[in-house]
């Protein structure tokens, strides 16, 4: 007989598997036994406070992490100017002023991993 130790879904198993004659195993039926608890995650970094939400959000297009933000609030855009890059599967994206405006807001900071969808800034027009 061999025992292993199993984790599926985050539930740990005990399994005991007992070779037959035929050199086949049989798995004999798994006792399903506590995880551990998992580590506490480390709490997010406070979002910067919004300088006054402007009327435009710009949102993430697809999930990653801030890699840099390059406009400041006050900052004057045209359409095109890239506010922040996310890294987004390895690869830095730009993410850009959808229209001419003034930067409102800047709602995450520089390693923050967002969702899509997420507002990353405001800006007014």
């Amino acid at each position: 007989m061999k025992s292993y130790t199993i984790t599926v879904n985050g539930n740990v198993y005990d399994v005991t598997v007992e070779e037959n004659g035929t050199g086949a195993a049989a798995p004999a039926p798994a006792a399903p036994r506590r995880a551990a608890a998992p580590a506490p995650a480390a709490p997010a970094a406070p979002a910067p406070a919004a300088g006054g939400a402007g009327n435009v959000k710009i949102e993430a297009g697809a999930a990653g992490k801030v890699f840099s933000i390059d406009k400041k609030v006050g900052d004057a855009v045209k359409r095109g100017d890239a506010i922040l890059v996310l890294e987004v599967m390895k690869m830095e994206t730009p993410v850009v002023a959808p229209e001419d405006g003034t930067v409102a807001s800047i709602d995450v900071t520089v390693g923050q991993s967002v969702e899509s969808g997420a507002v990353l800034a405001t800006m007014n027009n």
